[in-house]
């Protein structure tokens, strides 16, 4: 199961302190997780000994993101598989475990492809062990390998959609390098945007009800030296009303054969905020996120989370007694019910722009995602 320790980086990056790493301490290998809910009061890691363990982490946010969903999947997979616990019943439960987030399930499926290729070509269960963990840790290399890929090609998107540079970008919930083998996915063109000298300023939803924004990208950007500022997801509004919004980037955990775009919630009034303004809205994700098997929102399962993370008001560190549900100070009468969905879909036609680490998309269009996802093939392939 997994233990805690405390872990002190108060003078590291984010980039400095994995996300996820793979130890092989003398007691067994594990899968050592940045908690992500304990930020940014502490840095605090998890030890992840078997599934069951990672599982609960995915579940209660400690890991999350959705390129980092599907590494820790494959390594989930892996650590099943070295440990001797049934890996398909570890499989199962891993792909189950956040069922919008498609990354997630391809990292399990490709980690358990390696374990059951090797066991049919006559492998033993210890050279298949090491298969799916070597598939794990190819998938982390090319992760990273996209995110900076995908930060290259969102500059010169940026550039060519707004030359002069002085970006003022907005973006939502939390994209960088806590959620990715690298520097991330949006977070990463708004990086390569600062060190370049493009970027004016970052605004940062606070991404209600969890507060990925405020708690994790506010953290990562003020590591990173970036100019940013922080608001409430309601006042996006009046900031793209006062003229202060150039561009809209933000992540994304499925994208369906026909573009329409799965993220976190908040995600869509931006886009209908974006159009109404005129102002590019840009998702920036791994090919791995395009999901071709689910052919438009209307088909996409939208989870549905506990009503007390709206009900209630956690913040890190503070000791709540008595405290049920999930231990927080209500901020609603007793017995209240709430509406809680983790994401929201945004049709294609509100999105200017797919970035990907194999080029931009747009307009975006099911055949042109589908020429995106067919190179990337092809590339892998050769």
């Amino acid at each position: 199961m997994a233990d805690q320790y405390a872990y002190s980086g108060d003078d590291k990056r984010p980039t400095e302190i994995p996300a996820i790493r793979w130890e092989e301490p003398p007691e067994g290998p594990v899968l050592v997780l940045l908690d992500q809910t304990r930020l940014p009061a502490e840095e605090v890691e998890l030890v992840c000994t078997d599934a069951p363990a990672l599982v609960e982490a995915i579940r209660s946010l400690a890991v999350r993101g959705a390129p980092l969903l599907g590494i820790a999947g494959a390594y989930g997979v892996a650590l099943a598989a070295v440990r001797g616990f049934d890996v398909d019943e570890a499989a199962a439960s891993l792909a189950s475990a956040r069922p919008t987030a498609v990354n997630l399930a391809v990292g399990v499926r490709r980690a358990q492809a390696a374990h059951e290729a090797a066991l049919a070509e006559g492998g033993d269960i210890r050279r298949a062990a090491a298969a799916a963990l070597a598939a794990a840790r190819q998938l982390h290399r090319e992760d990273a390998e996209a995110s900076a890929r995908m930060a290259e090609h969102g500059v010169a998107l940026l550039d060519e959609l707004l030359p002069g540079g002085g970006h003022r970008i907005l973006t939502h919930c939390n994209t960088g390098s806590l959620v990715s083998g690298g520097e991330g996915t949006a977070f990463a063109v708004a990086l390569a945007a600062h060190r370049a000298g493009r970027l004016r300023r970052l605004w940062v939803d606070e991404t209600r009800p969890l507060l990925q924004g405020a708690r994790l990208t506010a953290y990562e950007a003020a590591r990173s030296g970036m100019a940013y500022t922080l608001l409430t997801d309601n006042a996006a509004g009046s900031l793209f009303a006062a003229g202060e919004v150039d561009a809209v980037l933000i992540g994304a955990d499925r994208i369906t054969a026909d573009g329409s775009v799965a993220n976190k919630v908040g995600s869509y009034p931006l886009a209908v905020l974006a159009r109404y303004h005129h102002v590019p809205f840009i998702v920036v994700a791994p090919v791995t996120t395009v999901d071709p098997d689910t052919p438009d929102g209307a088909s996409i399962e939208v989870e549905q989370r506990a009503g007390h993370e709206v009900t209630e008001f956690v913040a890190p560190q503070v000791p709540v007694t008595g405290a049920e549900a999930g231990g927080g100070i209500p901020v609603a009468p007793l017995g209240t019910q709430a509406y809680n969905p983790a994401f929201d879909v945004t049709p294609p036609e509100l999105v200017t722009a797919i970035v990907t680490e194999e080029g931009a998309v747009s307009p975006v269009t099911a055949e042109a995602l589908a020429e995106v996802c067919a190179r990337s093939r092809r590339a892998a392939a050769g």
